[in-house]
This record gives structure tokens, C-alpha cells and sequence, in this order.
């Protein structure tokens, strides 16, 4: 367990394991833990480092708002506080949303990026984008959290043999910060650097489930856009893959890495 000072802000992460180093950056209202079933695997081959983003986890919660361009600077700061030279990056959600921001920022950065279940953009085209919206927005204002993480288990992991999952969900849920979670909540809403998406120069891996919030589709179209990316989708799983199909999710990954090590190996 450590920590670092960011614009007055104490950042907690963990590191484990040597090597190429590999961050793991979780999603909204979430922490290190949504990783648990990815570090011993990596650990085996990769410096893993894994934060808990600005208001999450064991990171300080400030009382202010917060921004996708913040959240990436703030992982920028850890980068260089480790002195890491190029580096793998692993987002979940809005962990994925972060990634997209560092890598059309800074590209030099980072030696691949993978991207779940998320998108480069969370703009309102559609009036079903507004309902989605005003029905996530008002569920996060009116709900408590304890609440809301036993919706949200029941939305990830519907299935009989899930109770310890929606029971995990639940019980971390209930710990969160609600200032923080409605800051990082509002710093989602309008954010897009989709125009932007040529920039981001290294090989890029997209793991979407069949079962997202967002459709497949919508990552194939966006999976155009990117010079060096592919687009993997895992069967029977919903929003939290890492978690609810972890052992088709490490393998994945792995082999997305081993390639991209491989190759800059023989270059």
C-alpha cells in the first residue's frame, strides 16, 4: 500500500510484481479491488501498479469537481513518481474513458492501451442517451449508495451461482463517497475525444461483452478510428468482464501483451 501527493490530493496504489510496467485503472465508484482476479496473473510477468483514482478506494475524496483531464493527469503525476518509461494500460469503464484521454494527450506514454466496455466519447446524440442519463442521474442524486450497489449487483451479475459477486458489489458500493461518486459521475457527462482518436499510435486491444451497456456495434465503429486496434468480444458477460469472466478476460488480455512485447522486442 502506497501513496503519492497530487495538486494537494493524497493518491493511494499498489504495486506488485516486476517488469514491463502495466496500470490497471478500475471504473466509477469503484477501487483496486475490481482487479483482484487480474494481479496475481500479471503479477507473474508485469510490474502491475494499480490506483484508486481521485475520490475512489483509499485515495483522498476533495470536495470539488472533477474532470476526465484531471483524473489522466493524475496518473501521469504516478508515472512520473515512478519514473515508468513506456507503459501497458488497462482501463474498465470509465478507467477505459481515462485511457482514451492519457493516450491523445500523451502518447509516448504508453506501449499499448486496452480498453473495457467503454468509449472514447459520452455525449447525448439520441433522446434514449437523455433518458439513460436523466435515469442514472437521478438514480445516483435520490438513491443511497448501499442502494444503488445492490441494484447495480443485480444488473452485473443476474445469474443464480452470482450471489457472492452481487453481494461483493453491493457491500463495496455502500463505501463509497457520494460527493466524490456524483463529482466523478458529472465528469463523465459530455466528455469526448473522439476527433482525436488518430493520435493514439500504439497497438490497442478492445474487449467489449455481449451482454455491455453499450452495444458491440458501437465499439466496431469507434474501433475504426483507432490506426492499431482490435476489437475482442467475450461471450456471456456483462459490464464487469474482469470479474464476471476473469479467466477468458486474463487470457486475452496476456496474449494482446505477449504480442505487443514480442514486437517491440524485434524491433
Amino acid at each position: 500500500m502506497a501513496y503519492f501527493e497530487h495538486e494537494g490530493c493524497n493518491l493511494h496504489y499498489e504495486e506488485y510484481g516486476h517488469g514491463t510496467p502495466l496500470l490497471l485503472v478500475h471504473g466509477l465508484g469503484s477501487s483496486t479491488l475490481d482487479w483482484e482476479m487480474q494481479i496475481p496473473v500479471l503479477a507473474a510477468r508485469y510490474r502491475v501498479i494499480v490506483p484508486d483514482v481521485r475520490g475512489h478506494g483509499r485515495s483522498d475524496k476533495p470536495r470539488e469537481r472533477y474532470s476526465i483531464a484531471g483524473f489522466s493527469a493524475d496518473l501521469i503525476a504516478l508515472m512520473e513518481h515512478l519514473n515508468l518509461g513506456p507503459t501497458h494500460y488497462v482501463g474498465l469503464s470509465m478507467g477505459g474513458i481515462i485511457g482514451f484521454q492519457l493516450a491523445v494527450d500523451q502518447p509516448q506514454r504508453l506501449k499499448s492501451l486496452c480498453i473495457v466496455n467503454s468509449q472514447p466519447q459520452v455525449k447525448m446524440q439520441k433522446p434514449s442517451d437523455y433518458w439513460w442519463l436523466a435515469k442514472r442521474w437521478c438514480m445516483a442524486r435520490l438513491l443511497n449508495m448501499e442502494t444503488i450497489g445492490k441494484a447495480l449487483g443485480r444488473m452485473l451479475f443476474p445469474k443464480p451461482d452470482q450471489a457472492d459477486l452481487r453481494q461483493k458489489i453491493a457491500e463495496r458500493w455502500a463505501k463509497n463517497d457520494k460527493h466524490a461518486y456524483l463529482a466523478s459521475f458529472d465528469a463523465l457527462v459530455g466528455w469526448g475525444v473522439q476527433e482525436r482518436l488518430s493520435r493514439i499510435t500504439c497497438p490497442t486491444l478492445v474487449i467489449s461483452a455481449d451482454h455491455d451497456y453499450t452495444p458491440v456495434s458501437a465499439k466496431e465503429d469507434y474501433v475504426k478510428l483507432l490506426p492499431d486496434a482490435r476489437l475482442v468480444v467475450i461471450a456471456d458477460s456483462r459490464h464487469a468482464t474482469p470479474l464476471d469472466q476473469p479467466e477468458r478476460f486474463n487470457q486475452t488480455l496476456l496474449e494482446f501483451l505477449t504480442a505487443v512485447d514480442t514486437t517491440t522486442q524485434d524491433h
